[in-house]
C-alpha cells in the first residue's frame, strides 16, 4: 500500500492505465485529489466501482490517525496532531485572520537544526516528510474548510521541520500545491522559513521560483546566534546575509527577517542596533515575534515596550518591521509542542 498523494499525474496515469483504465480516469482522479479533497476512495463517486476496489486495495489516501486536536478559547485556531503509519507525528496549524485562512504546516517529523527555543528543535531530527504527507496537511483542512463554503487562501511551512533541509520533498508538494490542475493556490500565498542553509537558499534563488522566503535570523551577530541556533556555526551570518543578497538579486524579490523576541537576550537596544546595521538598504522586512514559551527553554517573550523600542531602533535605519500576531498561545500552537505536551520525548 502506498500514499496516492505521493504520485505525480504520470505516475497515476501509469498506474490506472496498469489496471486497464482509459486516460481519462487519470484526470478524474486527480481533480478528486486536488479540488475534492474525498475522504475515502470510495467516495470518488464517478468512478466504477471495480475501480474503486481496485484502487483500494493498492493505495491510501489519508494513512495518518488524528492522536489530538485541540482549539484556542478564541476559535481563531485549531492545533492537529498526527500519528504516522510509522508512529512518528506532526502537527498542523490553521489559524483564522478576518478573511485569511492559514496553514501553518511541516516539512518533517522533528528537525536537525536544533534551534534553542524551538520545541521541534528540541526533539531532534526524525525523518522527512514525503511529498504527499505535506499535502495532506494541505487537503485535511480544505476538505473541513469546504464544508463551510471556506477555503485555504495561505500556507507557511513553519511548522515542524526545516523546509530546505527536506528540499526535493518539499519543493513537489509546493508545485503540487500551486499548479493550476492540482490545488491552484497562488505561488506567493505560500512562505518558506528556513534558519539559513546557504545551498539550498542560492539554489532555490536559482530557480527563480516564485513562494516567498522567510529568514529564521533571530541574532544579528555571530556570538548570539551560535547559542541560539547552532547552524550558524556552519554558516556564519556573514555568508548567510551574502545568499540573502543574492536570492534578492536573481528574484527581484522581498526577503522577510524572523526575529523571536526573547527577553534580555536578543531584544536589546544593541541588537536592534546590529540588525538594523546588517540589513539596512535591503529589499526585506523585519518580522518581529514574542517568544512562544517551551519547557525545554527558560526564555520568556520580551514585553511590549521592548518591542516597541526594538522597532523603533529598526526604524532609526529605515528597515521596516512588524509585530506577528500571537494566536494559540493556550493551546501551545507553536511547531511541536503539542507533540511534545500529547507523546513526550520517546517518538
Amino acid at each position: 500500500m502506498f500514499n496516492l498523494y505521493d504520485l505525480d499525474f504520470p505516475q497515476l496515469s501509469q498506474l490506472l492505465a496498469n489496471l486497464g483504465q482509459p486516460a481519462f480516469r487519470a484526470k478524474q482522479v486527480w481533480q478528486w485529489l486536488y479540488q475534492k479533497y474525498p475522504a475515502t476512495i470510495a467516495e470518488m463517486s464517478n468512478l466504477p466501482q471495480t475501480l474503486r476496489d481496485a484502487l483500494a486495495e493498492r493505495v491510501t489516501l489519508h494513512d495518518y490517525t488524528i492522536a489530538a486536536r485541540e482549539y484556542s478559547r478564541d476559535g481563531q485556531t485549531t492545533k492537529l496532531l498526527y500519528r504516522l503509519p510509522d508512529g512518528k507525528y506532526i502537527e498542523t496549524v490553521l489559524m483564522r485572520y478576518d478573511r485569511r485562512r492559514t496553514l501553518c504546516i511541516s516539512t518533517q517529523a522533528g528537525c536537525a537544526m536544533g534551534c534553542v527555543f524551538c520545541a521541534t528543535g528540541q526533539m531532534g531530527f526524525l525523518r522527512h516528510l514525503s511529498s504527499g504527507e505535506i499535502i495532506q496537511q494541505v487537503t485535511y483542512f480544505a476538505r473541513e474548510l469546504a464544508q463551510t463554503g471556506e477555503h485555504v487562501t495561505n500556507i507557511v511551512m513553519m511548522g515542524m521541520g526545516e523546509p530546505l533541509h527536506n528540499y526535493d520533498h518539499t519543493m513537489t508538494a509546493i508545485d503540487r500545491l500551486t499548479a493550476a490542475d492540482a490545488f491552484n493556490l497562488g505561488a506567493r500565498k505560500i512562505t518558506i522559513s528556513t534558519v539559513g542553509l546557504v545551498p539550498a537558499i542560492r539554489r532555490y534563488a536559482d530557480e527563480q521560483r516564485q513562494t516567498p522566503l522567510a529568514i529564521s535570523l533571530h541574532a544579528a551577530t555571530d556570538e548570539e546566534r551560535n547559542r541560539l541556533i547552532p547552524v550558524n556555526r556552519k554558516w556564519p551570518i556573514a555568508e548567510l546575509i551574502e545568499a540573502c543578497r543574492y536570492y534578492i538579486e536573481k528574484t527581484g524579490r522581498r526577503l522577510t527577517f524572523e526575529w523571536a523576541l526573547i527577553a534580555g537576550e536578543n531584544d536589546t537596544v544593541e541588537q536592534a542596533r546590529a540588525l538594523g546595521g546588517l540589513v539596512r538598504g535591503m529589499l526585506c522586512h523585519v518580522n518581529l515575534i514574542p517568544l512562544n514559551p517551551t519547557k525545554g527553554y527558560g526564555g520568556r517573550p520580551s514585553d511590549p515596550m521592548r518591542v516597541q523600542m526594538f522597532q523603533e531602533e529598526l526604524a532609526r535605519f529605515g528597515v521596516t518591521s512588524t509585530v506577528r500576531v500571537r494566536r494559540g498561545i493556550d493551546i501551545q500552537a507553536g511547531c511541536g509542542q503539542l507533540r511534545d505536551r500529547v507523546v513526550g520525548t520517546s517518538t
